[in-house]
């Protein structure tokens, strides 16, 4: 994926990627918290692998987005990633592979709403690349937690719950500020 600061980005996407520079952050830190606080090996290397990726996607977008756009709530966005990577960590590995499943899975449908949006113009064919590639990747880390889950519990599916309303409403907010 390369970055690319000569993409023009449609009025109508900044929201969405304002949101996407947002989520972005946010999954850094739900990373980083992982890697702080998980004493199991194999989680701490699953955590280093998606952190590399996560952060490759936060530079590409800021490199899209002007710095104007980004989000005023970026702390905010930081802090809620970080509590999500912390609470599962503290939960165990079930409950980290549980929480990338269901972040990944929103964020999937997030940025296929956004290919939706995007007209098949020579100008939103680079755009539209990289958000094809930026989903491929965030299927690749779903599929790769999914794989993972020893045993989907009641627990877990209501933690997946609390995971995709609340990245529902921090889409819904970070578009508007």
């Amino acid at each position: 994926m390369s970055i690319s600061k000569n993409v023009i980005l449609p009025k109508e996407l900044i929201p969405f990627f304002r949101s996407n520079h947002a989520g972005e952050t946010g999954a850094v830190y739900i990373y980083k918290a992982i890697i702080k606080f998980s004493t199991n090996k194999e989680i701490i290397k699953f955590a280093e692998r998606h952190l590399f990726t996560e952060t490759k996607h936060l530079e590409l977008i800021e490199n899209i987005l002007p710095k104007k756009n980004f989000s005023k709530l970026i702390y905010f966005w930081k802090a809620f990633g970080f509590l999500t990577g912390f609470i599962p960590s503290m939960l165990g590995k079930n409950f980290i592979y549980t929480t990338i499943y269901y972040v990944e899975t929103f964020v999937e449908k997030h940025y296929q709403e956004q290919l939706n949006i995007l007209c098949n113009s020579r100008q939103s064919k680079k755009l539209k690349k990289i958000i094809e590639d930026l989903m491929e990747d965030e299927i690749d880390h779903k599929d790769d937690a999914k794989k993972k889950i020893k045993n989907f519990t009641i627990f877990n599916k209501l933690w997946g719950q609390i995971i995709t309303h609340g990245s529902n409403l921090a889409v819904n907010v970070s578009k508007r500020f």
